[in-house]
């Protein structure tokens, strides 16, 4: 793992140097830049930026993390999208269009540099700094904890709304049930938000917003997002909800799309590929690259190296 800091952002400054200590990263891995603190960069900024990281890294990393909100974007694109796959200007005309395929979607891989020419990315973006401490925290305090023999069940919600256009991914969703080998159980909910639920690892659903997050308890290395246009736009969420509402209410990492995608499941996590990989011992950052397979304009937002299920 590489982490990236934006030495002209105070709130970078101080969250990387909280990740390289609760991570152990080491200082040969740390890449320190100078970015503008806006929402997007240009592709000509990107392009100095994203020369850097390939200079800096070459192939000694697989994936980053990249210590800051601001900028989440490269045009329509995802910071994150732009860094694995390249800048593409061409969907920024007809952002409704296919996205490049990720090669890495469905991999059994643990080495996507190596194997796909991919670095996937996250976001360790949370509202404030306080609260990407207590983000990272919950990534680090999650390692090794699920699927233990003897431990209590941990719950998935796959949630099927009211908004029909929103819940496309329905058809995705596995067989709801007890999985007492990974010590799971599988919720298929008819509801326009959960309330008063506990233990909760995963919660899918579709909606520009959700509410009732506040009486959620999700359990450290919890994933959890909602299909909608903006979800990815971390300051401006156009009247729909960002991901920084999950990591407020205490999920582990998130998934939002920064420029209007449409409704193509391809540009959203696939709930059973996301589910599956998790619970075999993948990290937050491997299973939610897993899960997409057009990310170009998707935002992964989180603790890349949680991983309850490794061991």
């Amino acid at each position: 793992m590489g982490l990236v800091i934006n030495e002209d952002d105070p709130y970078s400054v101080q969250v990387g140097a909280y990740y390289a200590k609760a991570r152990r990263i080491p200082a040969d891995q740390i890449l320190r830049v100078s970015l503008p603190l806006k929402p997007s960069l240009t592709p000509q900024e990107f392009e100095a930026f994203s020369k850097k990281v390939d200079e800096f890294y070459g192939g000694r990393v697989q994936g980053l993390a990249l210590a800051w909100k601001q900028p989440f974007s490269v045009d329509c694109n995802s910071i994150t999208g732009a860094l694995a796959l390249g800048y593409d200007g061409r969907l920024c005309s007809k952002t409704c269009d296919k996205g490049r395929p990720s090669s890495y979607f469905g991999s059994i891989s643990t080495k996507p540099y190596k194997d796909h020419h991919i670095r996937p990315s996250m976001l360790l973006a949370a509202r404030d700094v306080e609260g990407a401490k207590a983000l990272i925290d919950r990534g680090v305090r999650s390692d090794g904890t699920l699927g233990l023999r003897g431990a209590p069940p941990v719950d998935v919600h796959f949630v099927t709304t009211s908004d029909s256009v929103r819940s496309v991914r329905q058809v995705f969703f596995p067989p709801a049930g007890p999985e007492p080998k990974v010590g799971l159980n599988v919720f298929l909910d008819q509801t326009d938000a959960l309330r008063n639920v506990d233990r909760v690892l995963l919660y899918m659903t579709g909606r520009a917003t959700v509410d009732g997050l506040d009486s959620v308890n999700f359990v450290p290395g919890a994933l959890a997002d909602h299909l909608t246009s903006f979800g990815g736009k971390l300051d401006d969420p156009h009247g729909q909800m960002s991901v920084l509402s999950w990591i407020e209410a205490g999920a582990t990492a998130s998934y939002g799309t920064t420029s209007e995608p449409c409704a193509h499941v391809q540009k959203f996590p696939n709930p059973q590929v996301l589910l599956l990989f998790y619970v075999q011992g993948a990290t937050a950052l491997e299973a939610y690259w897993k899960s997409v397979m057009w990310p170009q304009q998707g935002l992964f937002v989180g603790e890349p190296l949680a991983a309850p299920y490794g061991r």
